[in-house]
């Protein structure tokens, strides 16, 4: 409990920061917050859980829903993405920061893309790794962002087998 008061003191005078209550899990990196009776989607910054359809997705999804649902936590925003959700570090009650968190368990990996200089997120990544744990204890884990191309490719191929136009999400 003195963690998350701390927490709180350090960072909610900052304007770059959210605190509120984990209403909604909608995957292994992305959450819902409440914030003054407002709600929030928060994507998880500098990582990228399995999809749904890959292994570990679920278990991702269920890990978040473990450490946040329904406890207040604290997002240290990074700005806005491409669908309007909050990008963000999300820092549990106890003071652990869940992005780090979910790679360090082996249930994301480090979006280099996005995060090309998270030393942290580049070492929890490794030990993951090394350890075997979660995605990396299979024999070849295939990232979210390889995944979602093949998966658009094969919703493509199928359209045009009838020569419709793809509906695009």
């Amino acid at each position: 409990m003195a963690t998350i008061v701390t927490l709180l003191l350090l960072f909610s005078f900052h304007p770059e920061n959210l605190e509120g209550l984990v209403v909604g899990i909608n995957d292994g990196d992305t959450i819902t917050i409440l914030v003054e009776s407002k709600q929030i989607r928060i994507r998880l910054f500098g990582i990228d859980c399995p999809e749904k359809g890959q292994a570990f997705g679920n278990s991702a999804k269920q890990r978040v829903s473990t450490l946040c649902y329904d406890t207040k936590v604290i997002v240290q925003t990074k700005g806005t993405d491409s669908f309007g959700r909050t990008l963000g570090f999300v820092l549990l009650e106890d003071g652990r920061n869940l992005n780090r968190l979910l790679v360090e368990e082996g249930l994301a990996w480090w979006y280099r893309k996005y995060a090309p200089q998270d030393s942290q997120l580049k070492r929890a990544e490794e030990a993951a790794n090394t350890g075997r744990r979660g995605l990396w204890s299979d024999k070849n884990p295939v990232p979210p962002w390889e995944y979602r191309v093949s998966e658009r490719q094969v919703r493509d191929d199928y359209y045009q087998q009838f020569s419709v136009p793809v509906p695009r999400p």
